[in-house]
């Protein structure tokens, strides 16, 4: 009896290692992906994939947006930065009649990217548009969108090609590490800008010009005073 439970205690470690053994082999085993624009909101201090489409989304006023470009399988590859509405709206006037949207656009990294692209440092805009306006709207105040079968394929021209492409044997970083946006100014408000300063010196053209046509005009009067007097002595 005592060899028989030996044996069957040898062949119980030899079926616990194998199982694991076969465990290790799965998880260690990549997935397959695509990469693709996601499309996020800010909620409760953390990006939460939306469960709604840009285009049947609206985003209510001091709502945070977030898109980021990256190869992901089934766990979404959120926006590098935080949500951060003061950061990127704090400056920009409310305005009667309108929404403030901060959107957060990251367009990932050189891991991510298509052959040949490279990504462009995050951004944040804060857009200031129609109540009504949902989030497909709202990116496109933001920079150009390129549209394709219903997809959101490309942004501010990235990636230059591709949409949705299916990638194989992919790994994902289990974090990503976190960047600084580079927030430009707000876009759709109607608040008055100051005007751009102007690089040309234009300072001496316009008495340049005056001054000119004042010559012309006494060289063509004294010649016309000079040429009646040779007609009268003539006479």
């Amino acid at each position: 009896m005592t060899a028989h439970r030996t044996v069957r205690l040898v062949f119980s470690l030899l079926a616990g290692l194998l199982l694991a053994g076969t465990v290790a082999a799965t998880t260690a085993q990549a997935e397959d992906g695509y990469r693709f624009w996601g499309y996020y909101q800010w909620t409760s201090g953390t990006w939460a994939f939306s469960q709604k489409g840009a285009d049947a989304f609206v985003p209510a006023d001091g709502g945070i947006e977030g898109w980021r470009f990256a190869v992901g399988g089934a766990k979404p590859r959120v926006p590098r930065a935080a949500g951060d509405f003061d950061a990127i709206c704090g400056k920009t006037p409310a305005e009667t009649g309108k929404k403030r949207v901060a959107v957060v656009v990251d367009p990932g990294t050189p891991e991510d990217a298509v052959t040949g692209d490279t990504p462009a440092q995050p951004t944040g805009t804060c857009v200031v548009t129609d109540p009504k306006s949902n989030g497909a709207q709202v990116l496109a105040a933001v920079a150009p969108v390129r549209i394709e079968k219903g997809l959101t394929c490309g942004v501010a021209g990235y990636p230059s090609k591709g949409c949705g492409d299916q990638v194989k044997s992919i790994t994902v970083p289990a974090t990503d590490a976190p960047v600084t946006l580079q927030v430009g100014p707000a876009v759709g408000s109607t608040a008055v800008q100051p005007a751009p300063a102007s690089t040309k010196d234009d300072s001496g053209a316009p008495w340049t010009g005056i001054i000119i046509a004042a010559v012309v005009v006494v060289l063509l009067g004294g010649g016309g005073f000079f040429l009646n007097r040779r007609r009268t002595a003539a006479k």
